[in-house]
């Protein structure tokens, strides 16, 4: 168990709101490159853009924080944008577990979902799927570009309003904490394989699949990646960076259906391109691009083989 964390904050000062979202994407990739996690961001007037993320300490020495530090502040400068403001501290488990809970509030994601800290007293009369989760120490919250774009696309692929959603099978690789598994649940999925590298993510998504009251005959989490799939399936969710997705690819028509379906996030607009070039390599069409600010979701189509 990790006893000791690397608590990372990144201070933009005041700019105006596309300047800070251009920012904000900028920096959040860089951390999310460099191996940080349940990362959360708050913004004051007064005092501008501040992200907190959290690394293990055994991962990262202080030369490797410093260098950290550096790259923010280029990238950010690459911008035109005046230089931010990086601290660190080592932090206790418990301490960072909890220090960025404050800074996060339910939300309404899409047309079908609310997704509110389990901590908080659930909002009343609500007409959505509710997500009651709690991250624990996994990445996904609901409130990065990404994951809001990948449960967006959950909502179109799994859509009963035309015709019953029948017996799907699906597999989200890099579950993280598990809000993309539950959510193609409450939408009607049969079967969800929840696999991350992170034994912390594979606690999260056991926590928060019983926390929504899901059974234990419609999920399995384990520790993996794509070759944990023990059978083709329907659906496939990827919502984590460019390069792991393309090391991937080669193996898709190993673990899916002809005709499956697959949503891949955690991308940058600009690396679109690339991932998209290594799916038609391998027979996969992609059907659309959809953007939330410089982050991207490509939504995918594996070929129905002729016999």
């Amino acid at each position: 168990m990790i006893s000791r964390w690397w608590e990372v904050k990144v201070t933009v000062p005041p700019v105006n709101s596309e300047q800070r979202e251009l920012a904000e994407e900028t920096i959040y990739w860089r951390l999310q490159t460099f191996g940080c996690q349940g990362m959360a961001t708050e913004y004051q007037a007064s005092t501008g853009l501040t992200i907190r993320a959290y690394l293990p300490h055994h991962q990262a020495s202080l030369l490797d924080i410093s260098a950290l530090g550096v790259w923010v502040q280029q990238d950010v400068m690459g911008l035109n944008q005046a230089p931010p403001r990086l601290q660190w501290q080592l932090v206790d488990e418990e301490d960072w577990a909890h220090s960025w809970q404050q800074y996060w509030h339910p939300q309404e994601i899409g047309e079908k979902f609310l997704v509110c800290p389990a901590w908080l007293t659930t909002p009343p009369l609500h007409e959505r799927f509710l997500i009651l989760l709690d991250p624990g120490m996994a990445f996904g919250t609901g409130t990065h570009q990404t994951t809001q774009l990948c449960l967006e696309a959950l909502e179109m692929q799994l859509d009963d309003t035309f015709e019953p959603l029948g017996a799907l099978t699906l597999a989200d690789v890099g579950c993280g904490s598990g809000i993309l598994s539950v959510a193609a649940l409450l939408l009607g999925a049969e079967f969800v394989y929840a696999l991350d590298l992170d034994p912390l993510a594979v606690q999260a998504s056991q926590e928060n699949f019983t926390l929504n009251h899901l059974k234990p005959e419609q999920w399995s989490v384990a520790e993996g990646s794509i070759e944990t799939i023990p059978q083709p399936v329907d659906g496939l969710i990827c919502n984590i960076l460019a390069d792991v997705i393309i090391s991937l690819v080669p193996k898709l028509n190993g673990v899916t259906k002809p005709g499956a379906w697959g949503i891949f996030s955690g991308l940058l607009l600009s690396q679109a391109p690339e991932v998209t070039t290594a799916l038609e390599g391998i027979g996969w069409t992609v059907t659309s691009v959809w953007r939330r600010d410089d982050w991207c979701c490509l939504n995918a189509l594996r070929a129905i083989e002729m016999g």
